[in-house]
């Protein structure tokens, strides 16, 4: 009587054992997204890390049990209170950046590696502010950032985790400290301003002296210059009369001696005779007479003796 119902069981059975296949290939395969790493652990130890792309695992048997992102994570980092070298407050945070390296190490290395890296953090600063003066905390901020990092990548490193940098965000510390550096920031910038003041006089005082100096030495060399072109004038002056007057003496000698030549002079020297007694004449009220007027030939005749003798 159970003949009619036996291709029912069968489509019954078939239908289950589908679904089971489909179960079974769904649990199977595993498509792992990219810069992601799942750990699988297999009746609950560690089995393998299975890399992006698709996986096969055994359904029921094999489990994932972590999913790590392996891209960079910013991790930010409460803000607390430091204590600097010289016993001052000083308020900081910052933001972590690290990376998972090792998926087995970060599943099984630490129950929760983010917050032991926030912790180790935390401690790390606080240790490295106490070793700075307030003042140099401002200054340091890539010797506090370096020496974070390094602190806690070697201990991460236990974690499956490297830890790539560390930027302090702000360093605020308390309102009675920010107004007295402000007040010293004040006083250094008048100082600065008033010792600018003094060597901007001081360069003026000296631009000033240095121009009159170059001034006075270009005076006297513009003298001395002067003076020299003046004689070298005044000489070649001299020169040029020295040499007409040869010139008008050569001259005049050759006159002498041409034909006709001695009666020229006669008449000349008789000629500057009349005149040079002229102008006396006009110059002066008394009238001067030479005693041998009479006898003009002679006198006219021993000028020329002179100059015979001197041609």
């Amino acid at each position: 009587m159970f003949g009619p119902f036996l291709p029912d069981g069968v489509t019954i059975v078939a239908l289950v054992v589908l679904a089971v296949a489909i179960t079974f290939v769904v649990k199977a395969v595993r498509i792992v997204p990219q810069q992601h790493a799942w750990v699988v652990e297999r009746l609950g130890k560690y089995h393998a890390t299975l890399s992006p792309g698709l996986n096969i695992v055994i359904p029921f048997i094999d489990r994932v049990a972590y999913k790590h992102s392996l891209k960079e994570v910013p991790l930010d980092t409460p803000s607390q209170v430091c204590i600097t070298r010289d016993n001052t407050q000083l308020a900081v945070d910052g933001v972590l950046f690290f990376q998972v390296t090792d998926p087995q190490r970060a599943s099984y290395g630490s129950s929760n590696y983010i917050v032991a890296i926030t912790q180790l953090a935390q401690t790390t600063l606080r240790s490295v502010i106490g070793r700075l003066e307030l003042d140099k905390t401002f200054e340091e901020r890539e010797f506090i950032n370096h020496s974070v990092v390094s602190a806690i990548d070697e201990a991460a490193m236990n974690w499956g985790v490297k830890v790539l940098r560390y930027e302090i965000k702000d360093l605020t510390p308390p309102a009675e400290i920010l107004r007295a550096m402000q007040a010293q920031i004040t006083a250094e910038r008048e100082k600065r301003a008033l010792i600018a003041s003094s060597e901007g006089r001081k360069q003026e005082q000296i631009n000033i002296a240095t121009g009159q100096k170059e001034a006075a030495i270009a005076k006297s060399e513009g003298d001395k210059q002067a003076a020299i072109n003046n004689a070298q004038g005044e000489a070649a002056a001299v020169l040029a009369i020295a040499e007409a007057t040869a010139e008008a003496i050569r001259k005049v000698a050759s006159a002498i001696g041409a034909p006709g030549g001695m009666e020229a002079v006669n008449l000349k020297v008789a000629e500057k005779y009349v005149e040079a007694f002229a102008g006396l004449a006009k110059t002066n009220n008394t009238l001067i007479v030479p005693a041998n007027l009479a006898d003009l030939s002679t006198l006219i005749g021993s000028a020329m003796a002179i100059v015979k003798s001197r041609g």
